[in-house]
Formats: C-alpha cells, structure tokens, sequence
C-alpha cells in the first residue's frame, strides 16, 4: 500500500517505508509510552546511511517533521511525531568491539543490552542506562546516567567519535579532531545538532560484578537515605548504587505482605574485586531493618536488564520530572518520605542517582552537559498500565516535583523530563546554552531538528563561528591507557 507523497522516498532507499492503511503502521508508530498516540505521514525502517541521507533530504523538500527514534524510550514520545516521517533505526543495532584499542562502535538503534552482550564477551563495558532496553543514542546524546558513572563518567564523557547526518543532507564525523565544536555539543546536547548514525566509546575492564539490592520500609526512607548520602560519598568510585522508592516489587526476597507497598531500595553494583563485595554493603545493611536483600556476583549485563520487566515494560502511561541536587539533603528526604505513599504502581521509579567520582572530573564547560558539581539526578518516573488513572498520576509527579524543586538547582537533566519541560531548556544548560545554541546555528540554522528538548539557533556575530577548543586535562578526551601502563593522575575540573 502506500501513497504517491512517498513513492520518491521509496526509490532512494532500501528500507520499509510504512504508511497509514499498510498492516504495519500501528506497531510502527507506537513508542514505549503509551500515554503518545502520535499518527506520522509515514515511518521509515532504516536499512543502512544512505537512507538517512535520502530521508533528510526528502523531508526537507516536502517540508515535514523528522522524528528520530533509537530505543523508542523517550518519555515526552520524541521517537515519532503527527503528519511527520519517523526515522525508526530499530533494525540497526550492530555494535563492533575493537578489544585491543579498547572501543566500540554501536549503531543507532542498539539498545544497551544489545551494547553491553557485545562487549561484556571481551570483559569491557562503558557507562550505560539502568534499564537494558532504553536506546544508546539518545541516552547518550543527553548524558548518560548509569552504574559505571562514578568509576567512569557519564556514557557522553566515554565518547570518543560519532558520525552524524546534519540537517543539509550531508555526513560528517565529530571527534576532539573533526568538528570539534559538533562534537562537544553532541555529548549532552541531545537530537538538536543532527542524526547521529554511529557512536565509538572508550570501553573498559568491567567482568562480574558484585550486585547488590536491599529493601526497607519506605516509612523509614529518611535514615536510610541520610546513610546512603553519606555512606556514596565516602565509598571508592567501584561502588555504584542509587537510592530510590517503589512498591515492592513481585520477588521471592521481598515477603509477598509488602509486595504493592511503598518500599526504600538501595541497589547497584560493586565493580572491584567482588569477594569484596559484601563488606562494602554493610553499612546500609546497618541503616533500618531490611525487609528483604539480595546480594550475587553476577555478570554486568545482568544488572543492566534486572528491571526491565518493571521500568522497561512497553506499553504504560508514563510522565516524568527531574532535577539536580548538589546534596540529598535532610529536607530533599523529607519530601521523599511524604511522596512515597501514592507512588503510582509498580512499575514506577523514584530514583536518585550519584553522579560524583568521575562525573565531578570533567570541566563543567568541556562537554555540553554543564552540571559537574551537583551530587545527585533524581528522576520521579511516574508509570501505569491504566489510562483512567493518568490525571491523579500525573497530579503525584508534578506534586512531588514541585516540593522537591525548591531544595534543587534550577537545571534538571534532559533524559529524565517531558514534553511540558521545554521552559527549562536554558536552565538545563546553565552556562553551556548560548554556546549550544551558537552551534544550532551553524549545524542546523533553520531549526530542522526541533522534535526534542529544543536549543533554538542564536545568530552568530558577523564573521564570527561557533568553535569548540577540546580541553586539556578532562576525562572526556584522555584516551585508555595500554595494559600494564601505570595510572595517570586523576584530572581535575
């Protein structure tokens, strides 16, 4: 089936381009959240490079929206868009490990279980997502919070080169050496600079790990949280934990009485030797009593998808809300513990993730994303299966949120907010925006990509362009050292 409008689009590529009226369109334009029931002009399958050359272009002559989609996870549903062209990259999920340079080159629609199964084969990994199914494009592309941060920086900050298909219909690559000032923008900077078709990262020595999971009442959320705060702070950067509350979750270790209840969780992963893995866990184990833990050396991908079948379920109603937190303070707490009663289901996430150690190493102004001396990222991620109960839900994260906000820094991180968000675009970059949108200008002036948490183009001053000089003495450009070489100074901000 299919219309004329498309025919052109047909014979440039080699991927599916699906239509409304043919049978693939319903599960073509569906996205993870189910609360987005957007009806694009047309989807296209991507197939290789030269279709996203054709479809940029094509797109532009007939004057529509390009939707790019990788895992399909974005909350606000920025993976399609009404009467637009969705490029829907779920067929190339290829990921390359190069184990002697110490790389890998993961293409636009893997996901981060498609990444870590490829390197985890040679004992490498670099900073991924919590949950297994979210996309390595635009996790990455907006920062990358995951367990490795702490020992090595946020997934943007393990990016070594992209190549990118920019809004004109031409391919470039970004690299510390090739359109520095692309590449910057690209680590942190979202989807607003171009489609990003293939992404290199430093990997590194990441095998078994010591996994560790502890839940307690969510009523006694305060003082485990005051210990969690203090006890992230002082543990080496091979700790990687977040706290958070839930309802308690369907697990023979949790007692079935407090399955659907509010629950405190404790969770993540000892990347060091893992015999010592136990003694590391103590002193949470020490916080409250524990209704109920898990401790297990495990490979790292099987942390990775642990949640998947509760945070990672296609199909639910979802909104969400973020913000920074230079500390996890006593009143930030507070808020928690207040909230924690009408979390929506249990498939909801109440995160609040450490983002110090190696995060904190990187100058706030060497990559797009600017906020390098906060401690916290709380994510309020509100999901349901039920359409009827989106009103009180949505009611919940905002409450939430808005108490929480006023103990936050005015900048929130990108991955975790949603459509209603946009106004804190300019707060989200802090110090980094007006050069962000200075480099809009240059790469995509007329705003072509704008399906995203949207950096508008500034005009640059007459003879004047948006360069980019990489920073010496940053993780974000330190290449890995040979096996054997001995350690390098740690940089400082």
């Amino acid at each position: 089936m299919g219309t004329e409008r498309f025919d052109v689009l047909r014979e440039q590529v080699r991927g599916q381009v699906i239509e409304e009226g043919d049978p693939d369109y319903d599960a073509g334009r569906r996205v993870y959240n189910g609360m987005v029931d957007r009806r694009p002009a047309a989807i296209l399958r991507v197939s290789q490079v030269a279709d996203v050359l054709a479809a940029v272009r094509f797109a532009r002559g007939l004057g529509i929206d390009v939707a790019l989609r990788g895992g399909g996870h974005s909350a606000p549903g920025f993976g399609t868009v009404d009467d637009g062209l969705v490029l829907d990259f779920s067929a190339l999920r290829g990921v390359r490990v190069d184990p002697a340079a110490r790389t890998a080159r993961a293409e636009a629609g893997a996901t981060w279980a498609d990444y870590n199964h490829a390197t985890h084969a040679f004992g490498l990994a670099s900073t991924g997502g919590i949950i297994g199914s979210t996309g390595v494009a635009g996790l990455t592309l907006g920062g990358g919070i995951g367990y490795l941060a702490r020992k090595y920086g946020r997934a943007c900050d393990n990016l070594l080169s992209a190549d990118v298909v920019l809004a004109d219909g031409t391919f470039v690559t970004a690299s510390e050496t090739e359109n520095e000032d692309l590449f910057w923008a690209l680590r942190g900077g979202s989807g607003n600079f171009g489609v990003v078709t293939s992404f290199e990262f430093r990997v590194h020595r990441v095998d078994m790990v010591h996994v560790g999971i502890i839940f307690f009442d969510a009523a006694r959320g305060a003082e485990v949280g005051a210990v969690y705060r203090d006890w992230i702070a002082s543990q080496p950067e091979e700790m990687g934990a977040f706290f958070g509350f839930h309802q308690g979750p369907p697990v023979p270790f949790l007692p079935e009485e407090w399955h659907s209840r509010p629950v405190a969780v404790v969770a993540g992963m000892w990347t060091g030797d893992v015999d010592e893995g136990p003694a590391h866990w103590q002193p949470i184990l020490d916080s409250a009593p524990v209704l109920g833990s898990m401790f297990s050396p495990m490979p790292y991908p099987a942390l990775n998808v642990m949640f998947d079948g509760l945070s990672g379920v296609p199909g639910l109603q979802g909104y969400w809300k973020a913000d920074f937190l230079r500390t996890l303070s006593d009143d930030a707490l507070r808020v928690a513990v207040q909230f924690a009663p009408g979390i929506p289901s249990v498939h909801s996430a109440n995160h609040y993730y450490p983002i110090n150690g190696a995060v904190h190493r990187v100058a706030r102004d060497a990559t797009a994303f600017p906020y390098r001396d906060v401690q916290f990222a709380p994510a309020i991620a509100g999901q349901w299966p039920d359409p009827a109960d989106n009103a009180v839900n949505i009611a919940w994260v905002r409450d939430y949120w808005s108490a929480l906000h006023e103990y936050a820094e005015p900048g929130g991180y990108i991955n975790f907010q949603d459509a209603d968000d946009q106004s804190r675009i300019e707060d989200n970059y802090s110090v980094n925006y007006a050069r962000l949108a200075q480099v809009k200008a240059k790469y995509d002036p007329e705003n072509f990509f704008h399906v995203n948490q949207n950096i508008k183009p500034t005009a640059l001053p007459a003879g004047e362009t948006a360069v980019v000089t990489p920073r010496e003495g940053t993780t974000a450009a330190k290449p890995v050292p040979p096996e054997g070489a001995p350690p390098e100074a740690a940089p400082t901000a």
